[in-house]
């Protein structure tokens, strides 16, 4: 019981480390989840600038609520119109490429359209703060506020990062001032149809500027004598001013989808290699592999030298064997005639020469015969040379042939 009770204790402490461990690990995972939530939080896109949506007003070039006024040859690619007002004047000589609208239902709705389009612009989070003049700055996408008023003496760029949708948006609380020959840049995709100005009083362009973006002025708006714009002139309450100005009215697009395909097209280049790999299923070779059965023709032949050979040698000497064996006891006694009769001559025994020229004749014989037995089996040899030989190369040839 004693042992059982200190075991239990001693567990304790382990449980109370593994308990706190956990702990450690469950905190630290919050603070991790945290941090992570935290810098989320700062690159949310709930800061990034939207576009704004101008309704029916989009359709406009000028657009004033009280009057619009003209001198010289001014260009206007789309819409003028005025709303509540109805004065308009130098048109001609001034000229609108779309329909002009003096007060009416149209005008009225474009009208309301702005003061949605401001309201948009003016509730948007600002991105950056800005103040003073923008000359010489280069700004990316975003909302920029401005507590006061703004000016530009010179260039600004705004840098669409080689996105065809970045948005710019300018907050000024009170008036917009560009000097003469002043510019705005638009470069790496940055579009003039997502850049807007919403300004709390009123807007002047100096002489002979550039200007890119729609102004949302709550007042009223001064184009001076020979300023281009690429965007709209949209003023709330007050008049709209012109002076021998350019108006084109910006179009968004996007990046075109067939600089892909273009690319796409010089793979057709790639038909070449099919050609290739046509001309390389030419079968010569597999032709000049058919001409292999040429040296299976040749092993065929051997059997031919085969059947020349030694097999049909062997029953020459076969022949030659017994041709030998039946002469020599026919002739042996011819050419032993005079040996017999000498034998059987007078005074010579009954066993003298014929015994003798017997023997003679038998030792002749069986000399004769033990020759024609040597040559028999050296010919039998050779022959069995020759055909093992014969066997061994045709087989070494069918192998070949078959590798």
């Amino acid at each position: 019981m004693q042992v059982r009770a200190v075991q239990q204790g001693s567990h304790q402490p382990i449980a109370g480390i593994s308990h706190r461990r956990k702990a450690a690990t469950v905190g630290g995972a919050a603070g991790v989840l945290l941090l992570a939530v935290g810098l989320l939080w700062q690159q949310s896109p709930a800061f990034a600038a939207t576009s704004v949506g101008l309704g029916t007003a989009a359709s406009y070039s000028v657009l004033a609520g009280t009057t619009v006024t003209n001198t010289g040859p001014s260009s206007l690619q789309s819409d003028l119109g005025v709303s509540p007002g109805t004065a308009i004047t130098g048109f001609p000589p001034g000229v609108a490429g779309g329909a002009i609208h003096r007060a009416g239902a149209v005008a009225l709705q474009a009208q309301s359209d702005v003061g949605i389009a401001y309201d948009n612009a003016a509730g948007q989070a600002a991105t950056t703060s800005v103040s003073g003049d923008l000359v010489g700055r280069t700004l990316t996408e975003g909302v920029y506020n401005s507590t006061s008023s703004l000016a530009l003496t010179g260039q600004l760029t705004l840098d669409g990062q080689g996105n065809p949708n970045s948005v710019f948006v300018f907050q000024v609380a009170s008036a917009l001032d560009t000097a003469s020959a002043s510019s705005v840049i638009l470069t790496n995709g940055a579009q003039a149809c997502n850049v807007f100005w919403q300004v709390g009083s009123s807007a002047t362009l100096g002489t002979v500027s550039t200007f890119k973006g729609t102004i949302l002025a709550l007042t009223s708006i001064t184009v001076q004598t020979g300023a281009t714009v690429e965007g709209r002139a949209l003023a709330r309450n007050g008049q709209v001013s012109l002076d021998t100005n350019v108006f084109r009215t910006p179009v968004c697009t996007t990046t075109p989808a067939t600089s892909s395909p273009a690319t796409t097209g010089s793979p057709s280049a790639t038909g070449t290699p099919t050609d290739t790999v046509s001309a390389t299923a030419t079968p010569t070779t597999t032709t000049t592999v058919s001409a292999t059965p040429t040296t299976t023709t040749t092993v065929s032949a051997t059997p031919t030298a085969t059947d020349t050979s030694t097999a049909t040698a062997t029953p020459t000497v076969t022949e030659t064997l017994a041709a030998g064996a039946g002469g020599t006891s026919t002739t042996a006694p011819t050419s032993a005639a005079p040996l017999a009769g000498t034998g059987n001559g007078p005074g010579t025994g009954a066993s003298g020469g014929r015994n003798q020229g017997t023997n003679v004749d038998t030792a002749a014989g069986l000399s004769n015969e033990g020759a024609a037995a040597l040559l028999a089996i050296i010919a039998g040899l050779a022959l069995t040379a020759a055909v093992a030989v014969g066997t061994r190369s045709v087989a070494g040839r069918r192998r070949s042939s078959q590798e």
